[in-house]
């Protein structure tokens, strides 16, 4: 069974709580929007592949605590990382497990968004089963502002739902998309006004599968990813293999300063 009880066996950045059939993931850094580091990836990794062999999960619900769902990689612990020896290709894999442990977990996973969900962060949401939005968050692949491209599957997961003209303005641009317009593009389940409407849906969600014959739903989603995601192993690996090059760059270094330093990029010609 998966730990739920006490606090102190849970990494920094987020928890994980079991409420009866239902699995609760909360990331858990909303000073810094729930951005994701290393160590967080690696372990909401293992969280996942956890609950895949627990036979008492029949759902999870993954949720960022406070007004966002994720902004992506947290940019501000990556010096600390190189420092420690984290190389650019672990960081891809440890973002890529995760993704895959979410698509293949045999029990489906309900996202919460509220606020901003952003870089890895969509690849993450759109690898969920159901996705539940409040009206005013959005979706952000702003890898481009930066000198990176999108990762987290993110390429596969936003075509196989909403085609690749939407993929290619979102990534390509690096434009919010407005919570209404990801549900009329088929990326979101429902987009409710308001976070107690918000919160009704995901419970009422969750409550449903929760009771559900835990084969069936393991089949049922292994068949729609089967018939929906061909693309995402190949856009894991080009997305690895584009995003360790651009993550040596000297277009990277400069998006990220600019960005860290809230002034506009200057790449090169």
């Amino acid at each position: 069974m998966v730990d739920t009880d006490s606090p102190t066996t849970q990494p920094a950045g987020f928890s994980a709580v079991q409420d009866g059939r239902v699995l609760r993931v909360t990331l858990t850094k909303p000073k810094r929007k729930n951005a994701l580091d290393y160590d967080s990836m690696v372990a909401l990794g293992d969280t996942f592949l956890a609950a895949a062999q627990d036979k008492a999960v029949r759902v999870v619900v993954l949720t960022g605590e406070g007004g966002d769902f994720c902004t992506g990689a947290d940019l501000a612990a990556s010096a600390a990382e190189g420092a420690r020896g984290i190389t650019p290709d672990q960081v891809m894999d440890a973002a890529n497990r995760l993704v895959r442990a979410i698509v293949d977990l045999p029990v489906p996973v309900i996202v919460r968004l509220r606020g901003a969900t952003a870089g890895v962060g969509v690849g993450i949401a759109l690898a969920a089963d159901l996705v539940y939005a409040e009206a005013d968050s959005y979706l952000l692949l702003a890898f481009i502002n930066i000198g990176l491209m999108p990762d987290g599957g993110a390429a596969a997961l936003v075509a196989a739902a909403a085609g690749r003209p939407l993929a290619a303005r979102m990534a390509l641009l690096g434009e919010r998309l407005p919570a209404p317009a990801a549900h009329a593009e088929g990326l979101f389940t429902e987009v409710l006004a308001n976070t107690e409407d918000l919160d009704t849906a995901v419970e009422a969600a969750a409550e449903k599968i929760s009771h559900g014959p835990r084969r069936a739903l393991e089949l049922t989603k292994k068949a729609l990813n089967r018939a929906t995601l061909t693309a995402l192993d190949a856009a894991l690996a080009d997305e690895k293999a584009g995003q360790v090059e651009l993550l040596q760059s000297p277009d990277f270094f400069e998006g990220a300063g600019a960005m860290l330093g809230k002034r506009k990029a200057v790449f090169a010609e």
